[in-house]
């Protein structure tokens, strides 16, 4: 992390990449370490080693030759692209050493650059944002309903014949809620499930920005989230002189791969 500027004072001890870096790893889905592998990494781009088929085994004889067979592999690029806050505060807050104030900044920041994450990560957004989950054309699919949790079982089913293990389920709170009433019969006040938010003993995480009606099952080997390490920290007084506020940006550069997007699992729900 650089700090390209010590004028806002207290606000900014050396340990103030904390509140930003820190919050992103621990609460944007693409870091969640049951949705995906996290690598960070110095380079500008991260080039990701695919097997795209596996070296030939077979039964011989004792003292028989064994024929050699090579992998054949592949290479996915991960170019990280840049994402960024900015907050405006009060002199007297920037100049605050207090961790209150210290969590006041940057809370705000990790909130807007999560956000941001979180959408891309799921999405098919422009350039320059990576490329998430919606843009994946040859992704296994499940089609169902939540009278019941066969979708989800099916699911598992479909990431394990791609020879994957689905390890966290990301759905939206519309269909988060329809799960958590479902009820063992009609009539019934018995949930059907023990824990909502865990299914077919996977953990399950909760987004708005998941369109309703749509579900991602993932095998968290299989989908590389990547952090360059170049997290920035900028603090101007110039542009709100006048007013005699303090501008503090915030920029990390971040990118998502799915080197085997066939074992990511979609579930539409009708």
């Amino acid at each position: 992390m650089t700090l390209l500027s010590a004028a806002a004072g207290g606000i900014l001890p050396p340990e103030y990449s904390e509140l930003i870096t820190k919050p992103i790893t621990e609460q944007a889905l693409a870091f969640q370490l049951a949705l995906a592998t996290a690598v960070t990494t110095g380079a500008s781009t991260l080039n990701i080693p695919i097997v795209e088929e596996d070296a030939g085994a077979s039964w011989v004889a004792e003292g028989a030759e064994i024929s050699p067979d090579d992998p054949v592999l592949g290479e996915l690029p991960i170019t990280p692209a840049k994402v960024a806050g900015l907050t405006i505060i009060s002199r007297e807050l920037a100049r605050d050493s207090s961790p209150d104030a210290q969590r006041i900044v940057g809370d705000g920041l990790a909130r807007s650059i999560i956000a941001q994450v979180n959408a891309a990560w799921l999405g098919n957004l422009a350039s320059p944002a990576p490329k998430g989950l919606a843009s994946l054309t040859d992704t296994a699919t499940v089609a169902g309903d939540l009278t019941n949790l066969d979708a989800f079982a099916e699911a598992v089913a479909a990431a394990e014949g791609e020879g994957a293990n689905i390890t966290g389920w990301v759905l939206s709170p519309v269909d988060a809620l329809a799960v958590a009433v479902l009820k063992t019969a009609t009539g019934s006040n018995q949930a059907l499930t023990n824990d909502p938010r865990v299914l077919q003993g996977r953990p399950v995480f909760v987004d708005a920005k998941v369109p309703t009606g749509t579900a991602w099952g993932l095998d968290s080997s299989t989908a590389i989230t990547v952090l360059r390490e170049d997290v920035e920290i900028a603090v101007s007084e110039d542009a709100f002189f006048s007013s005699d506020r303090v501008a503090i940006r915030a920029t990390a550069r971040i990118g998502f791969g799915f080197p085997r997007s066939s074992t990511v699992v979609k579930l539409s729900f009708v």
